[in-house]
């Protein structure tokens, strides 16, 4: 732990999140996820920290035998002497089997690696990946009914145990 900072300030550190793409999740159906962790420059992590990053236009990709993050932006850290390009291309690092795996899926019909969420674990950043199929607009409406009827399900139910 940093000088300073309680025990509870450091779990929060350890595990938080940094970005999200919501709606990955509502236009893809996630098949698989992987954790994978980025190649940064130091100026690029004091940015994450700060400033935060988007992932919502961004997608992965493999080009010879490597994963590559495309379209995030990572905010610039003002105080940094040279500071970063915020829309680079960043590399992925994943384990091998799971690049291949990754790879082999991908030539199937329809399937994207998007990236999910972009977080610190213990003072790393990682970058969660889904390997998706795309919803059509009739798929995204039966997901939203199969959500309402789950929550309404969780509300009767928490209904039911507040009565007893």
């Amino acid at each position: 732990m940093g000088a300073g900072k309680t025990k509870k300030a450091a779990d929060r550190e350890r595990f938080r999140d940094v970005a999200q793409n919501r709606k990955a999740l509502h236009d893809y159906e996630i098949l698989e996820r992987f954790e994978a962790g980025l190649v940064l420059v130091g100026s690029e992590v004091k940015g994450l920290r700060e400033r935060g990053a988007s992932i919502r236009d961004a997608y992965a990709t493999v080009r010879d035998g490597e994963v590559w993050l495309v379209g995030a932006h990572i905010g610039d850290y003002a105080p940094a002497r040279v500071g970063h390009d915020p829309d680079r291309t960043r590399k992925l690092l994943l384990h091998r089997e799971e690049i291949e795996r990754v790879r082999s899926r991908l030539v199937e019909r329809g399937l994207s690696l998007v990236p999910l969420r972009l977080y610190f674990k213990e003072g790393r950043a990682k970058l969660e990946l889904g390997l998706g199929r795309g919803r059509t607009s009739h798929d995204k409406r039966h997901a939203i009914r199969e959500r309402e009827v789950r929550r309404e399900m969780d509300r009767a139910i928490r209904a039911v145990r507040t009565a007893r």
